[in-house]
């Protein structure tokens, strides 16, 4: 196989305040990169996979900025499609400190990612892989990204690639029932399922508690591996061959944002070589080096 990994979503630009400000009083933002699959994908090709990740972008400086965050660690950005016209997805970050929750606000419409089809994009590149990586994010903005995600879990299982879904539910683009049908088949048709605790009550109607929810929802699925998290409370596997619940050590919190991603990435490291439990001991550790500085994409060596 030519990749070790490919995945499609939007490239967006994170602008995030200043510990202590608000979006309404801040004078000044953080730039940067930003896109959940990309950050998967950056991440796997610094610890020495092969990966690609496409997407629809428009000309300009600062879909510039996005290529050269994720083809400055490795990621083949050859199957981006760059459009004359449209702009560049944004969001705003808020940290928040305790008792103030962070907050998150999308400036997304309009933009090229939003209409895409499947013949938008180079599949018979993009399927010459190992593992394809889609996630609910994407199925969540429009009617059309959800087919196109459909599309490709379909187009790589028809092929005898395997497929990883992250459902990484977000309630500010779609309700449960909505996400469920949509994710549903996909998760069915995927070799490994990551999904948290809450995700999985919330799009699944799977209830549980610690390792129980990730067996139960591996069990509804058919899915040979789930991967579940549940914030400070552990993280849990599930495979025919049994279960395992992982610890989970509080760091200090810098930056948020892209530490979810980096697990995924250091499970997937692991599911590679065959071993998923190893993987998601990497990712943990990954995951908590993403935390301790600014940015979406963790830098990390192997």
């Amino acid at each position: 196989m030519r990749y070790d990994l490919t995945t499609i979503g939007e490239g967006q630009i994170r602008l995030t305040c200043e510990r202590g400000d608000r979006l309404a009083t801040a004078r000044s933002l953080r730039m940067t990169a930003a896109g959940s699959e990309a950050n998967v994908a950056g991440l796997l090709s610094e610890l020495g996979r092969s990966t690609a990740w496409t997407t629809k972008l428009p000309r300009g400086e600062l879909a510039d900025r996005i290529a050269l965050e994720y083809s400055a660690v490795g990621v083949d950005m050859s199957h981006v499609v760059m459009t004359d016209e449209g702009r560049v997805a944004l969001y705003f970050l808020e940290p928040g400190e305790f008792p103030l929750p962070g907050k998150v606000t999308y400036d997304r419409e309009y933009t090229p990612f939003r209409s895409i089809v499947p013949e938008d994009f180079d599949w018979e590149s993009m399927l010459d892989a190992r593992l394809v990586f889609v996630t609910g994010i994407t199925a969540a903005l429009t009617p059309e990204t959800a087919r196109v995600v459909r599309y490709v879990a379909d187009a790589a299982r028809d092929r005898g690639v395997d497929v990883a879904l992250d459902v990484n539910f977000r309630s500010l683009l779609w309700n449960g029932e909505q996400a469920r049908v949509v994710l549903e088949p996909i998760a069915r048709g995927a070799s490994i399922l990551f999904c948290s605790r809450t995700d999985a009550g919330i799009v699944f109607g799977v209830p549980g508690q610690g390792v129980d929810v990730c067996r139960n929802l591996r069990e509804e699925m058919g899915v040979p591996t789930v991967v579940s998290t549940d914030g400070r409370a552990g993280t849990y596997l599930s495979t025919a061959e049994g279960d395992r619940a992982f610890e989970i050590k509080s760091v200090p919190v810098i930056d948020r944002p892209g530490a979810g991603d980096s697990f995924v990435a250091g499970t997937l490291h692991g599911w590679l070589d065959g071993d998923v439990g190893r993987g998601i001991e990497m990712g943990t550790k990954v995951a908590q080096l993403a935390l301790t500085h600014h940015g979406d994409l963790t830098h990390v060596r192997p």
